[in-house]
């Protein structure tokens, strides 16, 4: 009988590393599939929960957050360059809007009901780092929505009101009460931690012992350089 393990992944749809940490985290589990059964749940993160509901330009906001235009080029050659070999493709370039990730994190919890919370966050990971889509738009996260097969009207009429804010504010406070200021975070059957974008084989190592000490990896912390 296989091993069944729970994975909630806490994360944000502008963390490179968090989308990074995520194919490297199903390279891991398609490593195990013969060896385990796995439930995984994303849960969200704000990196800057004061990002104006228009948002920054990028360039900008991260130039400032890393120290100016050398080191912004220096740090997204080398996440690119990490992107490519797990087979992402990020353009920095396209990505002219820095967004409030709010919204995005209310879209994927209404596309959980319906049984789409992976596909979601995939699809606003995607439209942000690959395709520079601009996340503080509305109408943007209305398309990735119907692109993961979700209904344009009820998408539409659920952006526009609050339902679920609440339970993803409450989110976001259970998560900093856990002492997580980091992401990408994986809680590994509700008690064991990995923090950071681990390479594959750390992720089958660590799910094959399912204990021992929380490991570090590059991850994005709030007001950290990343």
């Amino acid at each position: 009988m296989k091993a069944r393990i729970k994975i909630e992944v806490v994360s944000d749809v502008v963390c490179p590393w968090c989308y990074i940490g995520k194919r490297r985290l199903e390279k891991a589990m398609d490593v195990l599939k013969n060896e385990m059964d796995f439930d995984v749940e994303f849960h969200p993160f704000e990196l800057n929960p004061s990002m104006p509901a228009e948002g920054r330009n990028q360039k900008e906001y991260l130039s400032e957050k890393f120290g100016g235009d050398d080191r912004y080029h220096q740090i997204t050659a080398h996440t690119t360059r990490t992107a490519a070999a797990e087979g992402l493709h990020f353009d920095f370039e396209k990505q002219i809007v820095s967004p409030n990730t709010f919204q995005s994190h209310r879209l994927i919890a209404f596309a959980k009901q319906y049984g789409k919370q992976h596909t979601m966050n995939e699809a606003l990971m995607q439209a942000y780092f690959e395709k520079g889509i601009d996340l503080t738009k509305n109408e943007n996260l209305v398309e990735a929505a119907v692109s993961v097969g979700l209904d344009r009207d009820e998408v539409i009429k659920f952006l526009s009101g609050d339902d679920l804010s609440a339970e993803v504010k409450n989110q976001e406070q259970m998560n900093y009460q856990r002492g997580i200021s980091g992401v990408p975070f994986f809680i590994i059957n509700g008690k064991y931690g990995m923090s950071g974008a681990q390479p594959a084989d750390v992720f089958v190592n660590a799910l094959r012992e399912i204990g021992g000490e929380a490991t570090s990896g590059e991850s994005c912390e709030i007001g950290a350089k990343c």
